[in-house]
């Protein structure tokens, strides 16, 4: 390899020696010698330019071989290097050496592309003979599709298939007819978009997966899906806005519902309470005078002639003081409040002493003392008397209801 290099350096500076390693014989022209002096400084210059020649051409492959054995990767990008027709991944950002002229360096980007079907981005138009398609009901409909992907293995991206956007692309229109075939078509342009995208994204992941091509889906979208004429599609915004209006109603009606049933709900809840609260207070008096009743029982069965004086009396005082009584006098009728009639000890003995007698059965009498008030009304003899003050009960007090 030295003698290799040698060789090329003394071509180049015009000197040294020949192909056959031999340095050539000086001719012998029978020439002066001042000429052959002559001579010789001009192969030394010849010699010096070729040297110089030598160095800026090694110089200038040292740089090339330089520049090719370094290279740069980005963030969002990863490279394919070759070497011997063997490919590897490289990942990590930052420089990286080859060695020149032996390893291939590609470069992929790795960041989210996309690209639409049935649309033409750059000419802002429809591609017809994309986003025509047919529903299961029989009706036409233009539809396009965003489709987003990414690199997920760049060897494969590189060398797996020449175009895998085209393939891709070719996959996601199959998915899509498919789909789209098995709805109708009001689901297509109004409520089955979300259902539709979701089927057409895991059909296009499950054939993205068979091909394996080095990409990886990202997410596919409905851009507009709209009738092919103009008729048909103001047809259907009709029939959109009629769809709306529909899912407005329900959604106010469902709100005043929720709006009604919880305060429905809450009074049912207290006529409720209150009627529990009702039944266990009737409940709890029944039982408490049902007590009552046994108690004062107990009582009359010791004594019946007491508890019978005691229970007219505390009914009396009850019932009189809203009573008016009459007196009907010989000679005149007086009217006179209750009240007035219980008032005090002097008055009592006055409303007993002014009492009046009528009827035509025995007459009745009353008791005069301190407090205590006395009278005899009625045709059938019957003889009342209360005890208006502090009562007490006097032997010759007629019994209560005595003929």
């Amino acid at each position: 390899m030295a003698n290799i290099f040698d060789d090329i350096m003394n071509v180049l500076t015009g000197g040294g020696r020949g192909s056959s390693g031999r340095k050539p014989e000086p001719e012998d022209d029978g020439e002066k010698p001042k000429k052959e002096k002559k001579s010789g400084q001009g192969k030394r210059a010849m010699k010096n330019g070729g040297k110089a020649v030598g160095i800026f051409v090694l110089v200038l492959l040292v740089a090339v071989l330089a520049m090719n054995s370094v290279y740069t990767i980005g963030e969002q990008e990863q490279a394919v290097v070759t070497t011997f027709g063997v490919p590897g991944a490289v990942t990590e950002s930052g420089l990286h050496f080859k060695i020149p002229f032996v390893q291939q360096v590609t470069k992929v980007d790795t960041t989210i592309q996309g690209f639409s079907v049935g649309f033409d981005n750059a000419e802002q138009e429809t591609v017809a003979n994309e986003a025509i398609m047919i529903t299961s009901d029989f009706n036409f409909v233009d539809i396009d599709f965003y489709v987003e992907y990414r690199v997920s293995d760049p060897v494969k991206a590189v060398f797996a298939s020449k175009e895998p956007e085209m393939i891709l692309r070719n996959l996601a229109q199959s998915c899509i007819r498919s789909v789209v075939s098995n709805y109708d078509v009001d689901s297509v342009l109004t409520t089955g978009k979300n259902e539709i995208q979701s089927n057409i994204k895991e059909m296009l992941l499950a054939q993205m997966e068979e091909q394996d091509i080095g990409l990886q889906l990202v997410n596919i979208t409905i851009q507009d899906s709209e009738p092919p004429t103009a008729e048909v599609m103001a047809a259907f915004k009709d029939v959109e806005t009629a769809k709306q209006g529909k899912e407005t109603s329900i959604n106010n009606a469902n709100r005043y519902r929720n709006e009604k049933l919880p305060k429905a709900e809450a009074d049912v809840d207290q006529i409720l309470q209150e009627a529990e609260s009702t039944k266990t207070r009737r409940i709890n008096e029944a039982y408490g005078a049902v007590s009552m009743f046994n108690a004062q029982y107990e009582e009359y069965v010791k004594n019946p002639l007491v508890t019978k004086q005691r229970m007219f009396y505390e009914t009396m005082e009850e019932v009189l003081p809203n009573l008016k009584v009459i007196i009907d006098g010989t000679d005149s009728v007086n009217t006179m409040l209750m009240d007035q009639l219980s008032g005090s000890a002097g008055t009592g003995s006055q409303a007993a002493a002014g009492g009046a007698q009528t009827g035509n059965g025995s007459g009745g009498g009353s008791s005069a003392g301190s407090g205590r008030t006395g009278g005899s009304t009625g045709t059938d003899g019957q003889t009342l008397g209360t005890d208006a003050g502090t009562t007490e009960l006097d032997s010759a007090t007629p019994e209560p209801g005595a003929n």
